[in-house]
């Protein structure tokens, strides 16, 4: 169990151990901005290929950022307890890691209200990588996507959380 979560109760759940959506009618709007990350991992013809714009597909990272931007504003239709958002702002974001022919993807999402955006943060991220996988799987079928997480929170009752 991580530090974190050290004497915490889901919030998901009744007191009889049905499942429920949190109840925030009652919570004060905030600003609440989330950073998520992941990394794919290609081979090194279809890296080459990504970072030259010459995949047989197009613009591979134009058209992961738009579907990343698109997925966080669907987390709600996903993820069954999730409330629907008005998101104030999504950037989906890359960068290369030549060495590993690797591509981080970095998605931060923002708003003001009465829950967070991790979950648009980490939906984005996800479907970003999905996307990359997608364009690029007739060059290479076996990419890796790695690593996703929370990077950093803001906001809400339980404040800040950086990733150590």
């Amino acid at each position: 169990m991580s530090k974190q979560s050290e004497n915490k109760e889901f919030t998901h759940f009744d007191a009889e151990g049905n499942a429920r959506m949190v109840d925030v009618g009652k919570k004060v709007e905030t600003e609440r901005v989330a950073t998520a990350s992941g990394r794919i991992t290609l081979c090194r013809e279809a890296y080459e290929l990504v970072q030259s714009g010459s995949m047989a597909k197009g613009d591979v990272l134009g058209i992961a950022r738009v579907a990343g931007i698109m997925a966080a504003k669907k987390v709600d239709s996903l993820i069954p307890l999730c409330h629907p958002l008005l998101i104030s702002k999504i950037t989906v974001d890359f960068v290369y890691h030549d060495a590993q022919a690797q591509i981080e993807i970095v998605a931060t999402v923002g708003i003001t209200g009465k829950t967070g955006v991790e979950m648009e943060a980490l939906t984005a991220v996800s479907v970003a990588a999905l996307t990359i996988y997608d364009m690029c799987k007739a060059v290479d079928k076996g990419m890796i996507i790695s690593e996703i997480c929370l990077n950093k929170k803001t906001g809400g009752k339980s404040g800040t959380y950086i990733r150590s």
